[in-house]
């Protein structure tokens, strides 16, 4: 005959793989646009998945202007430093949901986040590539083209920031985002849908003007 105590013993040890898994779940906090999750300067506890929405890293320049240096899209993760504070700002563009991982005592990744961080680092690498290009026409296909395939390779593309915001990503002014988008769409090479959603229409064409 079983006590309680060993029916609920034996209960924890067979308790199926899914309900062990769900306690360890993390909750995921909401961001509404604009919202600050991290500022320069802050320690580094975190490092952070987004489940849904998108997020701007940037960071203040002393004269007062925004240098955007990433967009982080879903599925991808964030908050990455090689010092215990942050150097730049993290910000929510739209309304966002991320779950957040504590950074390992002594800064050791495992080997998922390692991967994660290096693609993030090759990322970087390449934004300085694209920001030397003199072309804004090269610079816009280059962008389009790697949101693109950040979100499956689809015709059809989300676009979770501003014009601005995509200015101070590839050092253009706002204007010229504008003007080279409907220049793009002149040439039948676009269809904008609305300001936050742009149809590749000639796919192979932008590929070959953003190389």
């Amino acid at each position: 005959m079983q006590t309680a105590a060993s029916i609920t013993m034996n209960s924890r040890i067979s308790a199926p793989p899914r309900a062990r898994n769900q306690a360890h779940i993390r909750p995921v906090t909401v961001h509404a646009p604009d919202c600050v999750i991290y500022a320069q300067g802050e320690r580094a506890r975190s490092l952070y998945q987004i489940e849904y929405g998108a997020v701007r890293i940037y960071r203040l320049l002393t004269d007062g202007r925004r240098q955007i240096v990433a967009f982080h899209l879903v599925g991808e993760t964030f908050g990455f430093e090689i010092s215990e504070t942050h150097s730049f700002y993290a910000e929510a563009m739209v309304n966002s949901g991320l779950t957040s991982i504590e950074r390992p005592a002594g800064g050791q990744l495992n080997d998922r986040l390692v991967g994660v961080a290096l693609k993030a680092m090759v990322r970087a690498q390449e934004h300085l590539l694209v920001v030397g290009r003199q072309s804004s026409l090269e610079k816009i296909a280059v962008f389009l083209m790697d949101l693109a395939d950040r979100q499956g390779s689809t015709d059809v593309i989300d676009l979770p920031m501003s014009r601005v915001d995509i200015g101070d990503y590839l050092g253009l002014t706002i204007e010229t985002v504008s003007r080279t988008i409907s220049k793009l769409r002149d040439m039948g090479i676009l269809k904008l849908h609305n300001a936050r959603s742009i149809e590749i229409l000639k796919q192979e064409r932008l590929r070959l003007m953003s190389n």
